[in-house]
């Protein structure tokens, strides 16, 4: 079983930033794929970045430029660094972790950010 835990939401004013932890724990595996995802009131949730164990990285159009991913996989820890938001970032925030053998998606509780003056 794996657990994964979602850290560093709050509220910021617009243009602020926030980084955002993503911790997994227990039977993590080397090879992985983890997702950060959003989902505002009334919204679907929607994948805002991803990253490999490898490194590799994609993004959503609408945070392109403003927010990176990351990893340090000596500390089974994924990052969201969010840059320059605005009020249509406010969100509860997720993570989630796919890995072998059987590609089992392990999800977090999710974190609240709130852009506001």
């Amino acid at each position: 079983q794996v657990e994964v835990v979602e850290s560093g939401g709050g509220l910021v004013q617009p243009g602020g930033s926030l980084r955002l932890s993503c911790v997994a724990s227990g039977s993590v595996a080397s090879s992985y794929v983890t997702g950060w995802y959003r989902q505002a009131p009334g919204k679907q949730r929607e994948e805002v970045a991803q990253i490999t164990s490898g490194g590799m990285m994609k993004y959503a159009d609408s945070v392109t430029g403003r927010f990176t991913v990351s990893r340090d996989n000596a500390k089974n820890t994924v990052y969201l660094q969010m840059n320059n938001l605005t009020p249509e970032d406010t969100a509860v925030y997720y993570c989630n972790r796919r890995q072998p053998p059987f590609d089992t998606v392990y999800w977090g509780q999710g974190t609240q950010v709130t852009v506001s003056s």
